[in-house]
């Protein structure tokens, strides 16, 4: 059976596509991130596509919804024992109260927070953000420059923030580029597939065949990255990719 695949966006949600020798289409919804594929006859075009996801949107948000609800994180307290993930690692928190600035530090499986014996809650996630924030800025200098150079294209800004509802975003007309702050909680092969795509950006605005095939041409194992990306432990905001 011959296959061809394809890859839009209908109300937010992006969706696989995968053209086969088949009468009827046909709609799932996949753990752990909630991808949706569909597998639709070779006849049909994008907007018989698009109509037909449009009409079961209620269904595919609901499975959406409850498979985001299975691994979603509790509010950290910000307390010894905790969990925490630092580029996709599992690290257990220890929490040092000491005077002083406070501070993160890694020790091997163990994130450090050295911070003041009356400090809140609010003020320590506040500290692990800031250092989240600097884990990112770090690490992406030399990864967007090496994929100005593969693309040929150049990034006048970028800048590290605390998005609710993309992991990047890209403005096609000054070609600034927002990376989600969480993406230090993630593996470093999300953050590179991020990179790639808000760039693709810069060629192709919406995520139609034209936008999968650049990304199919220049990273050809995106979607498993997205994939990753979408299905690692979210914080207590549900994150698209």
């Amino acid at each position: 059976m011959s296959t061809t695949s394809a890859y839009l966006t209908v109300r937010g949600i992006d969706i696989d596509v995968v053209y086969k020798d088949i009468k009827h289409l046909h709609i799932g919804v996949y753990p752990p991130a909630g991808r949706v594929r569909v597998a639709a006859p070779t006849r049909f075009d994008d907007d018989t596509i698009r109509l037909a996801v449009v009409q079961r949107l209620s269904w595919i948000r609901r499975q959406r919804k409850e498979l985001a609800g299975a691994a979603r994180q509790s509010m950290r307290e910000m307390v010894t024992g905790e969990s925490h993930y630092v580029w996709g690692t599992r690290k257990r928190l220890k929490v040092v109260e000491r005077p002083g600035r406070s501070h993160i530090e890694l020790d091997g499986e163990r994130l450090v927070l050295y911070a003041s014996t009356n400090s809140t809650p609010e003020q320590r996630r506040s500290v692990l953000d800031r250092w989240y924030r600097e884990q990112l800025r770090n690490a992406l200098p030399d990864l967007i420059a090496r994929w100005e150079s593969e693309l040929g294209v150049t990034v006048p800004k970028w800048t590290v923030r605390k998005m609710k509802t993309k992991w990047g975003s890209c403005n096609r007309e000054t070609h600034n580029i927002w990376f989600n702050v969480e993406l230090a909680k993630k593996d470093p092969v999300c953050l590179e597939y991020i990179v790639v795509h808000e760039l693709t950006h810069y060629f192709e605005r919406g995520h139609g065949a034209r936008f999968a095939a650049l990304m199919d041409k220049h990273l050809p194992d995106w979607r498993m990255r997205r994939d990753l990306l979408n299905g690692s432990p979210l914080a207590e905001e549900e994150w698209d990719a």
